[in-house]
């Protein structure tokens, strides 16, 4: 397999995980996302976990196998998403509620890092701190036309905030008592 063919396999599932981060943002936030997110809640921070993990195998393959040296930018992003598998990991394993907190700030803070990197390599003559012989201004890859290596970790960790978000909401909801009653007021069997 070539580096174009793995750079357009990550950056499809870099999609599906901004979709993901788009839907449970968007879900809570709605008025009933919580509600109907506690039949999802013990995946939630499972499938943030895949993304991490996934966003951490990708950075690897293009630092060790395909050869891509990593920048300075490159590298605070890293230090923003690697952690994110072991606290993910911890928070699933001892099925932790409150384990979104742990991910959502190292995810929001990795999301801020990946924009900025973004826009420096769609705007290169603004100038940087990185080093010649890895400029965060080149664009190593670039899959279906406009995702860079930043751009994909940025759908990482939006997913991965995203899930995080949703399931503190879910939770927030549970034990403020919503839980306890039906959605929408009716019992699961009278929905059609």
């Amino acid at each position: 397999m070539s580096t174009a063919q793995v750079s357009d396999f990550l950056g499809v599932l870099a999609l599906g995980s901004l979709a993901i981060g788009g839907l449970s943002l968007a879900g809570a936030l709605a008025p009933m996302g919580p509600a109907r997110a506690l039949q999802l809640r013990p995946v939630l921070l499972r499938l943030g976990l895949a993304i991490a993990a996934v966003a951490t195998a990708g950075s690897l393959y293009y630092s060790e196998i395909a050869g891509y040296p990593p920048c300075e930018m490159c590298w605070y992003q890293r230090i923003a998403m690697y952690p994110l598998v072991g606290a993910l990991a911890v928070a699933v394993a001892r099925r932790d509620r409150r384990g979104g907190w742990y991910a959502l700030p190292l995810a929001v803070v990795g999301l801020g890092l990946s924009v900025y990197h973004y826009q420096l390599q769609l705007r290169p003559g603004q100038g940087s701190t990185c080093d010649v012989s890895a400029p965060c201004t080149y664009q190593w890859v670039d899959s279906l036309g406009f995702m860079s290596i930043p751009f994909m970790a940025g759908c990482g960790f939006i997913g991965v905030a995203g899930l995080a978000a949703l399931s503190l909401r879910s939770s927030q909801y549970e034990s403020a008592g919503g839980g306890s009653e039906p959605i929408g007021g009716q019992s699961m069997s009278e929905h059609p």
